[in-house]
Protein backbone atom coordinates (compact mmCIF):
# COMPACT_ATOMS: atom_id res chain seq x y z
CA UNK A 1 0.00 0.00 0.00
CA UNK A 2 2.51 2.84 1.22
CA UNK A 3 4.82 1.37 -1.90
CA UNK A 4 1.84 2.06 -4.52
CA UNK A 5 1.23 5.46 -2.69
CA UNK A 6 4.30 6.67 -3.33
CA UNK A 7 4.35 5.76 -6.65
CA UNK A 8 1.72 7.42 -7.18
CA UNK A 9 2.66 10.59 -5.93
CA UNK A 10 6.25 10.55 -7.60
CA UNK A 11 4.32 9.98 -11.02
CA UNK A 12 2.04 12.67 -10.59
CA UNK A 13 4.99 15.13 -10.22
CA UNK A 14 7.63 13.08 -12.87
CA UNK A 15 6.44 14.66 -15.88
CA UNK A 16 6.74 18.32 -14.64
CA UNK A 17 10.06 17.00 -13.40
CA UNK A 18 11.23 15.81 -16.19
CA UNK A 19 9.90 18.82 -18.86
CA UNK A 20 12.04 21.33 -16.21
CA UNK A 21 15.03 18.67 -16.49
CA UNK A 22 15.49 18.73 -20.02
CA UNK A 23 14.69 22.02 -20.93
CA UNK A 24 17.24 24.85 -22.33
CA UNK A 25 17.56 25.99 -18.93
CA UNK A 26 17.61 22.89 -17.01
CA UNK A 27 20.43 21.37 -20.05
CA UNK A 28 22.16 24.34 -18.88
CA UNK A 29 22.08 23.96 -15.51
CA UNK A 30 23.33 20.30 -15.46
CA UNK A 31 26.25 21.06 -18.13
CA UNK A 32 27.35 24.26 -15.78
CA UNK A 33 27.42 21.80 -12.53
CA UNK A 34 29.00 19.02 -14.62
CA UNK A 35 31.89 21.60 -15.68
CA UNK A 36 32.24 22.93 -12.19
CA UNK A 37 32.62 19.89 -10.84
CA UNK A 38 34.96 18.86 -13.60
CA UNK A 39 37.08 21.80 -12.91
CA UNK A 40 37.05 21.62 -9.51
CA UNK A 41 38.82 18.22 -10.36
CA UNK A 42 41.24 19.22 -12.68
CA UNK A 43 42.70 21.40 -10.15
CA UNK A 44 42.41 20.15 -6.89
CA UNK A 45 44.96 17.45 -8.96
CA UNK A 46 46.94 19.97 -10.75
CA UNK A 47 50.60 20.00 -8.99
CA UNK A 48 51.31 23.28 -7.70
CA UNK A 49 54.47 24.82 -9.77
CA UNK A 50 57.04 26.66 -8.13
CA UNK A 51 59.20 28.58 -11.02
CA UNK A 52 62.95 29.50 -11.04
CA UNK A 53 64.66 31.65 -12.89
CA UNK A 54 68.46 30.40 -13.92
CA UNK A 55 71.17 32.50 -15.61
CA UNK A 56 72.56 29.33 -17.56
CA UNK A 57 69.96 26.52 -18.38
CA UNK A 58 72.95 23.44 -19.36
CA UNK A 59 74.12 24.16 -15.57
CA UNK A 60 70.73 24.32 -13.96
CA UNK A 61 70.12 21.04 -15.87
CA UNK A 62 73.47 19.16 -14.35
CA UNK A 63 72.37 20.87 -11.23
CA UNK A 64 68.84 19.27 -10.72
CA UNK A 65 69.20 16.30 -12.42
CA UNK A 66 72.88 15.17 -11.38
CA UNK A 67 73.55 16.95 -8.30
CA UNK A 68 69.98 17.15 -6.53
CA UNK A 69 68.72 13.84 -8.54
CA UNK A 70 64.86 15.29 -9.19
CA UNK A 71 63.18 13.12 -11.65
CA UNK A 72 62.16 14.95 -14.83
CA UNK A 73 58.08 15.97 -15.01
CA UNK A 74 55.79 16.38 -17.32
CA UNK A 75 54.53 19.74 -18.36
CA UNK A 76 51.05 20.16 -15.84
CA UNK A 77 47.62 20.16 -18.06
CA UNK A 78 47.29 23.65 -17.35
CA UNK A 79 50.38 25.05 -17.71
CA UNK A 80 48.72 24.29 -21.86
CA UNK A 81 46.67 27.04 -21.41
CA UNK A 82 49.34 29.89 -20.40
CA UNK A 83 48.26 29.59 -16.37
CA UNK A 84 51.62 30.68 -15.86
CA UNK A 85 51.51 34.06 -17.91
CA UNK A 86 48.57 35.06 -16.65
CA UNK A 87 50.05 34.55 -12.98
CA UNK A 88 51.83 37.45 -13.26
CA UNK A 89 54.59 37.05 -15.16
CA UNK A 90 55.03 40.38 -16.64
CA UNK A 91 55.15 42.21 -13.27
CA UNK A 92 58.62 40.35 -12.67
CA UNK A 93 61.75 43.08 -10.91
CA UNK A 94 64.16 43.59 -13.75
CA UNK A 95 67.24 43.45 -11.39
CA UNK A 96 66.69 39.65 -11.23
CA UNK A 97 66.24 39.05 -14.94
CA UNK A 98 69.22 39.61 -18.09
CA UNK A 99 68.40 42.35 -20.33
CA UNK A 100 66.98 39.78 -22.74
CA UNK A 101 64.13 38.89 -20.90
CA UNK A 102 60.81 39.78 -21.87
CA UNK A 103 57.91 37.87 -20.27
CA UNK A 104 56.37 37.60 -23.65
CA UNK A 105 59.02 35.60 -25.38
CA UNK A 106 58.54 32.99 -22.53
CA UNK A 107 56.58 29.86 -23.36
CA UNK A 108 54.73 27.53 -20.44
CA UNK A 109 55.54 24.66 -22.24
CA UNK A 110 59.22 25.73 -22.69
CA UNK A 111 61.98 24.75 -20.02
CA UNK A 112 62.86 21.79 -17.67
CA UNK A 113 60.48 20.43 -15.39
CA UNK A 114 61.42 18.48 -12.36
CA UNK A 115 59.42 16.45 -9.96
CA UNK A 116 60.59 18.55 -6.10
CA UNK A 117 58.09 16.59 -3.78
CA UNK A 118 54.79 14.56 -4.30
CA UNK A 119 52.37 16.92 -6.35
CA UNK A 120 55.02 19.55 -6.30
CA UNK A 121 57.17 20.23 -9.22
CA UNK A 122 59.78 23.04 -10.61
CA UNK A 123 59.57 25.25 -13.27
CA UNK A 124 63.10 26.40 -14.42
CA UNK A 125 63.24 29.17 -17.25
CA UNK A 126 66.05 31.60 -18.53
CA UNK A 127 66.48 35.07 -17.32
CA UNK A 128 68.28 35.58 -14.33
CA UNK A 129 71.66 37.67 -13.91
CA UNK A 130 74.90 36.39 -13.03
CA UNK A 131 74.75 36.62 -9.35
CA UNK A 132 77.83 37.21 -6.43
CA UNK A 133 81.14 37.35 -7.64
CA UNK A 134 79.55 36.15 -11.39
CA UNK A 135 78.44 32.57 -9.94
CA UNK A 136 75.17 31.31 -11.73
CA UNK A 137 72.40 32.46 -10.20
CA UNK A 138 68.98 30.69 -9.81
CA UNK A 139 65.67 33.14 -8.38
CA UNK A 140 62.62 32.29 -7.06
CA UNK A 141 59.28 34.00 -5.55
CA UNK A 142 58.61 31.67 -3.28
CA UNK A 143 60.48 30.89 0.05
CA UNK A 144 58.64 27.16 -0.09
CA UNK A 145 60.49 26.50 -3.02
CA UNK A 146 63.82 27.31 -1.76
CA UNK A 147 63.44 25.84 1.56
CA UNK A 148 63.04 22.60 -0.16
CA UNK A 149 65.76 23.17 -2.27
CA UNK A 150 68.05 23.94 0.52
CA UNK A 151 66.23 20.54 2.16
CA UNK A 152 67.41 18.51 -1.15
CA UNK A 153 71.04 20.25 -1.16
CA UNK A 154 71.76 19.73 2.19
CA UNK A 155 70.16 15.72 2.19
CA UNK A 156 73.01 15.24 -0.67
CA UNK A 157 75.68 16.38 1.29
CA UNK A 158 76.75 19.73 -1.29
CA UNK A 159 78.90 22.55 0.03
CA UNK A 160 76.37 25.69 0.50
CA UNK A 161 76.50 28.63 2.75
CA UNK A 162 74.03 30.63 3.85
CA UNK A 163 74.24 34.38 3.06
CA UNK A 164 70.88 35.46 4.16
CA UNK A 165 68.02 34.57 5.88
CA UNK A 166 65.22 36.95 5.07
CA UNK A 167 65.00 36.88 1.76
CA UNK A 168 66.35 33.72 1.39
CA UNK A 169 70.17 33.41 0.06
CA UNK A 170 72.47 30.46 0.47
CA UNK A 171 75.09 29.44 -2.17
CA UNK A 172 75.72 25.50 -3.43
CA UNK A 173 79.45 24.73 -4.62
CA UNK A 174 78.87 21.71 -7.33
CA UNK A 175 80.42 18.95 -8.59
CA UNK A 176 82.64 21.28 -11.06
CA UNK A 177 83.60 23.65 -8.19
CA UNK A 178 81.33 26.37 -9.88
CA UNK A 179 79.00 28.64 -7.62
CA UNK A 180 75.26 28.65 -7.75
CA UNK A 181 73.63 31.44 -5.77
CA UNK A 182 69.83 30.80 -4.72
CA UNK A 183 67.99 33.82 -3.95
CA UNK A 184 64.41 34.35 -3.01
CA UNK A 185 63.34 37.55 -5.12
CA UNK A 186 61.32 39.82 -2.36
CA UNK A 187 58.68 41.93 -3.38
Amino acid sequence: MIIEGSVAIFGAFLPELTDTLFSTQGIMVMLLVAYGGAMWMFLSSAPKVYTVMVSDMNIARQFYEELLNLPVADVPLQYYYDYEQSMGAGTLDPIYMGSSFSSSNVKPQEGLWYQLKKNTQIHIIAGANLGYKDCQRHVCFDRECLDALLLKVQSRRLKYKIRQENPLNFLVKDYDSRVIEMAEASN
